[in-house]
């Protein structure tokens, strides 16, 4: 059981070999929550009722002498938020033996007019999906594919490179594994009946590039126990030069700075690579004579002259590989509406883009101001449930008066 206080991307390693996932912080759209459905964990995310010390691996029970060590057994219920010491007898989901469930969703097919698409960051991710009835991928992540072993380091390099040489060199590297990756998926998704691949959606690069290097604080404890310690001068400035480039990479609300589409127009390189390895793996499947139809979202778009820039610099590389190809390739670019600008001015982006995917985890926190690795845990339940208000009968609640209809006068403050 992975358990955590929070987790972050570069926690997929122990996700992936994980039975279970628990943390202190977060909710039902935090990032272990989002991951592990993705996964088909189980998973009891924002759990405050422990304190997790990840120096002594442990975390206690709050209120109580209650102390789990690492290596000790528990078991979560993912449907019911509850954490119990020890193993309990568990049973395994086979969607294959739930007849009545099938019979449910294939009455359901008769009459829906919505298809239903799923996150996949990896090939076995996609094949569940359809499995599961899913007609298509809505979201791929890439940034998970950056955090595997035998990338990472050469991810790290690509950050640290003191020229755009250095970083190209280092992208050369990994387009391979991305590409490896992608047809994988693509693979996956393809119908055997009759060749023809569903829907995918890759989002290029999205988080901040620090989220890839090692932790600022545990640099900063390691390189003053080498200064105490003397004697590894070699090691020492290399964490020196390792610390300096990660401070420099800080930032006080990494949610709203360099990341998505800003990363992709200061290092428009990355996103080439992505793009190259995309269109380069639906090239290799479509010699094979199968029809894909790959989409490529275009991240944390607040202006549409962002969106504008980025797609004419991967134009162009599309254009490259299907010339290469000798044949076109269906690929469409889009952009995921997540903040409240994107949303007001979409009228101004739908002409640049050819699809729309909705970011509601960012779009919701950026609208109401709500950060939802604190929210649910914190205040939000009470929000929806009541405030206890001394000398009131009744609990005052606060979302629901949010619905109502009446017009007031409004300012916009910029």
């Amino acid at each position: 059981m992975l358990v955590r206080p929070e987790t972050s991307p570069d926690d997929v390693h122990g996700m992936l070999v994980a039975k279970g996932i628990l943390t202190a912080r977060g909710g039902a759209t935090s990032h272990a929550a989002v991951v592990a459905r993705g996964l088909g964990l189980p998973c009891v995310a924002g759990c405050e009722g422990i304190r997790v010390s990840e120096e002594q691996h442990l975390f206690r029970v709050v209120g109580s002498d209650t102390v789990i060590k690492e290596g000790d057994d528990i078991s979560i219920d993912g449907a019911t938020g509850e954490v119990y010491a020890g193993i309990i007898k568990t049973v395994d989901a086979d969607f294959d033996k739930e007849t009545d469930l099938k019979k449910l969703l294939g009455w359901a097919d008769g009459f829906r007019k919505l298809g239903v698409w799923a996150n996949a960051d990896y090939p076995r991710d996609a094949r569940r999906a359809i499995t599961f009835g899913a007609q298509g991928i809505g979201l791929c992540r890439t940034e998970h594919m950056f955090m595997e072993q035998e990338r990472l380091p050469i991810v790290q390099k690509m950050i640290l490179a003191k020229s755009k040489e250095e970083r190209q060199a280092a992208l050369d590297q990994l387009l391979p594994f991305q590409q490896s990756d992608f047809k994988g998926i693509f693979s996956a998704m393809v119908d055997p009946n009759t060749n023809e691949g569903y829907p995918v959606v890759i989002r290029l690069i999205d988080p901040p590039l620090h989220e890839f290097l090692p932790s600022y604080e545990e640099l900063l404890v390691e390189v003053t126990r080498l200064e105490t310690q003397g004697g590894h001068e070699a090691e020492l400035e290399e964490k020196r030069q390792l610390l300096e480039a990660v401070g420099s990479m800080r930032e006080m609300n990494p949610m709203l700075g360099l990341r998505g589409c800003r990363l992709g127009l200061l290092f428009p390189e990355i996103n080439v690579m992505q793009t190259r390895a995309i269109l380069g793996a639906a090239a290799e499947l479509e010699k094979e004579g199968k029809i894909l139809h790959p989409k490529i979202m275009i991240p944390l778009v607040g202006h549409v002259n962002e969106l504008k820039e980025v797609r004419r610099q991967l134009e162009a590389v599309a254009a490259e590989i299907t010339t290469d190809a000798g044949k076109p390739i269906d690929y469409k670019f889009g952009t995921m509406i997540e903040l409240p600008r994107a949303a007001l001015t979409a009228d101004q982006i739908a002409p640049v883009a050819d699809f729309f995917s909705f970011g509601t985890n960012d779009l919701t926190q950026t609208t109401f101001g709500y950060s939802r690795d604190d929210a649910e845990g914190k205040f939000l339940l009470k929000y929806v449930e009541g405030l206890e208000e001394p000398g009131l009968k009744d609990k005052v609640k606060i979302l629901p008066s949010i619905r109502s209809r009446h017009w007031i006068a409004m300012v916009l403050v910029s």
